[in-house]
């Protein structure tokens, strides 16, 4: 792969791996998992200094970043600042996104382990019909060819 001149060597890394094997769904799960971490830490240290008086340590807005991403929301801290609530929107529409695609990622692995048993079995329902759909279409191509042909 070239160097790209303006792509930092993570966005190199990234774009070349997708580009050699394809985004895999649990690439992409943990991808997506990796950034709402340090989305955590940083959304956590920034509600800390916005709201020193409600997160009076950065722990505490790293626990409460990480209620807000992960839609638990205990309430036993919450932000008193019009900042902070405009953060925690942030990481509540991001907490949303994540569970979406995490789900997502699961169902589309137990859709494609059945589907493989499915082809690996000879009982894919789709494949069968297929099948009966072409014969049926050979067979009507057939009686075509033989009406274009004439009483013989």
């Amino acid at each position: 792969m070239a160097r790209e001149p303006g792509r930092r060597p993570a966005e190199r890394w990234i774009a070349g791996r997708v580009q050699a094997k394809g985004l895999r769904p649990r690439y992409a799960a943990y991808l997506i998992a990796a950034i709402w971490i340090v989305a955590v830490v940083i959304f956590g240290v920034v509600e800390h200094l916005v709201d020193r008086e409600t997160y009076p340590n950065i722990w505490l807005g790293m626990w409460w970043a990480l209620q807000t991403v992960t839609t638990v929301g205990y309430g036993d801290v919450v932000p008193g600042q019009t900042a902070g609530k405009v953060i925690a929107s942030f990481l509540l529409l991001g907490g949303l996104s994540l569970l979406a695609v995490i789900t997502g990622v699961v169902t589309s692995t137990f859709v494609t382990q059945a589907q493989n048993q499915r082809l690996a079995s000879g009982e894919d329902p789709v494949i069968g019909r297929l099948e009966e759909l072409n014969r049926e279409l050979a067979s009507v191509q057939e009686e075509l060819r033989a009406l274009r042909r004439g009483p013989g």
